[in-house]
């Protein structure tokens, strides 16, 4: 697995480039070398900020740890991303059965705690088209964190949701 940082508002140094490079070899042991791993570290009101994205051909992994100590986020999301492997190793594995990225031997076993994912509730709706901004106001008034709609500028279907920091993100949809 390749490692790329990325530094946004913050300056890494070598010391803590090669830890990074270091603690993600621990993950390189679960997928194939030409997985990347995106790390992105950035400093916001005075904590650091360290971001992970794996995308192992059509499946991602992210984790994020916000903290007064960017060593203290390397380990955290070190963890998570192993702790989504392993939750997720099962189906996982029958979804990539027939792909050498994920090396799932690698990958350790949860106990038998965990339980299946369940849909509890199901909802339809139609899929309205309208703009951003309109799909923004929509949510606001649902007093949703997020609001599914046709966008008329793209013609397909997009997401629009409120953000941690209050603003607000658009996800929007390519086939």
């Amino acid at each position: 697995m390749k490692v790329v940082i990325t530094c946004k508002n913050f300056t890494a140094s070598d010391h803590l480039k090669d830890t990074i490079e270091k603690k993600f070899e621990k993950l390189g042991k679960y997928f194939s070398k030409e997985i990347v791993a995106n790390v992105m570290l950035s400093q916001e009101r005075g904590k650091q900020r360290l971001e992970a994205t794996i995308n192992a051909k059509g499946t991602i992994f992210r984790a994020e740890e916000v903290n007064g100590d960017i060593y203290t986020c390397v380990d955290k999301v070190v963890d998570k991303l192993s702790s989504q492997m392993s939750r997720f190793k099962t189906k996982l594995q029958k979804k990539h059965k027939d792909h050498k990225e994920i090396m799932f031997a690698e990958v350790p076993d949860l106990p038998e705690e965990t339980e299946d994912v369940k849909i509890v509730k199901t909802k339809k709706f139609d899929l309205l088209p309208m703009n951003a901004e309109e799909a923004i106001m929509q949510m606001e008034l649902l007093e949703h964190s997020f609001y599914v709609f046709m966008n008329v500028e793209t013609d397909s279907v997009s997401v629009v949701y409120k953000r941690n920091d209050g603003a607000y993100g658009l996800l929007d949809t390519r086939y």
